[in-house]
């Protein structure tokens, strides 16, 4: 079962500009169970190729320029929306421990996620939040261009990627 939640999350990271200890009015978590053992949900996640498949919102597309998977590496990117729009993104890897944590901040707009990876037998626990630089930004990217159905699409596409490229 696929949960969103659009409220307070609890967290602290010393690269956004405000505090996150209160964060419920400029955040989305998600978790998930994914049908895959955390060895191949983080290759998925840090294989350039892997993840082109499947990031972004249904129907778009990916090119990965640049993705250094480690502690202050860069992540460069261009999603390719069903119009044909292109959409560049770079982010930067705050914090990587293999098989447990990847933390990165995303540039413009601006937010920090962090997702975490938990093995439950042959499955992996999934938690993914979204923390935004202001309320301001939550609300326009949430309520304006849907950013909490295109995490849920994101997710899904991640879903079946794993189940049709294990």
């Amino acid at each position: 079962m696929l949960r969103i939640r659009l409220y307070n999350i609890p967290l602290t990271h010393p690269q956004m500009n405000q505090s996150m200890s209160d964060t419920g009015n400029r955040s989305i978590r998600v978790t998930k169970r994914l049908h895959a053992p955390v060895s191949r949900v983080w290759q998925v996640w840090t294989v350039p190729e892997e993840i082109a498949r499947w990031w972004g919102p249904a129907g778009f597309t990916n090119a990965i320029h640049k993705m250094d998977v480690m502690n202050g590496g860069e992540w460069q990117l261009t999603m390719y929306g069903p119009d044909g729009k292109r959409y560049p993104n770079k982010s930067r890897f705050l914090e990587v421990e293999p098989f447990r944590k990847i933390v990165f901040q995303h540039f413009n707009p601006d937010y920090i996620a962090t997702i975490l990876f938990k093995t439950e037998g042959s499955e992996t626990l999934m938690d993914w939040t979204v923390v935004f630089e202001t309320p301001e930004l939550f609300e326009t990217v949430v309520k304006v261009f849907k950013a909490d159905e295109g995490l849920k699409q994101n997710i899904e596409k991640l879903e079946n990627y794993l189940a049709t490229a294990m």
